[in-house]
């Protein structure tokens, strides 16, 4: 009997989900006005708005969602058609040249830049300070 009692009070735990206060765009940085926790949980939702403030969203993220992690990313530092440094560094030998990035990227991605002198499409890792660094 004692145990049913046990049964009874204990219900299940009370999980919170953070939802959107409002739209918010694609490539947009999330703030944290821009979150507020609802008492349902949801698949993939999070109740840890470290993991999203300052987040760039990569999906548009309607009012009364979830903001799911896997909806967010770090904020893009190279814009699409952006012109940016090309550093090949290897063995001590360093080139340089411009190039056009083809894509956005964050800081750590791996985009295609196309060389403005030779017109060759190649894979590239932006690095923190926006250059693209390709290597073989």
């Amino acid at each position: 009997m004692r145990w049913l009692a046990l049964l009874l009070l204990a219900g299940p735990a009370a999980a919170e989900t953070l939802v959107a206060t409002r739209t918010i765009r694609a490539q947009e940085i999330i703030a944290a006005a821009d979150l507020a926790l609802d008492a349902a949980e949801f698949a993939g939702g999070t109740s840890d708005a470290a993991l999203l403030v300052g987040q760039e969203a990569r999906v548009a993220i309607y009012a009364g969602r979830p903001v799911r992690p896997a909806d967010v990313g770090p904020p893009a530092i190279v814009e699409r058609n952006a012109i940016l440094p090309l550093i090949y560094n290897s063995n001590g030998l360093t080139i340089s040249t411009d190039g056009r990035a083809l894509d956005r990227a964050a800081s750590g991605e791996i985009i295609r830049v196309m060389n403005l002198s030779s017109r060759t499409t190649v894979t590239a890792r932006i690095g923190p300070d926006g250059a693209g660094y390709v290597s073989f």
